[in-house]
């Protein structure tokens, strides 16, 4: 599916409910190494967030938002497709957006997300640390990263 015509714009709470269900959907079909207990008390974290605290922007196609990234203090926090658009360079498009407009420079990643790291550090990330928790204390190790070249 060839998708043009899409715009990056900033969050606004009418697109919350699009935003929870593509966590979900992107975390279902790329976290399968979280416990379904897990999940369950992640996505009830998440489903309390106010994404205006961030400077999240959304991925969007005629209303319809298709993945967004969240950036806090240069630190990319959230980075989220709908997973129907999984491999079109979209994933890409939201990191060159944060990296180039909001200055992004910095992310955490699930260890054993191998795809989304393999992504990261295709785009230019290293890691310079790993934590044995995550930042809930689970056991899901972290690995922090920072851009190496910035684009």
């Amino acid at each position: 599916m060839q998708i043009d015509n899409f715009e990056i714009s900033p969050y606004t709470d009418s697109y919350r409910k699009q935003v929870l269900i593509i966590w979900e959907k992107s975390v279902l079909a790329t976290h399968d190494f979280l416990s379904p207990g897990d999940f369950v008390k992640i996505k009830n974290l998440v489903k309390d967030i106010d994404f205006n605290e961030f400077q999240v922007f959304c991925l969007t196609k005629e209303n319809l938002v298709m993945g967004f990234i969240g950036v806090a203090d240069k630190k990319i926090e959230m980075l989220f497709l709908d997973p129907q658009y999984f491999g079109q360079g979209l994933g890409q498009k939201l990191l060159n957006f944060a990296v180039k407009e909001l200055k992004a420079d910095k992310l955490d990643v699930n260890e054993q997300n191998t795809k989304a790291l393999k992504f990261y550090q295709n785009f230019g990330f290293e890691t310079f640390e790993r934590t044995e928790k995550d930042d809930q204390g689970r056991n899901y190790p972290l690995l922090r990263m920072k851009l190496k070249y910035p684009k």
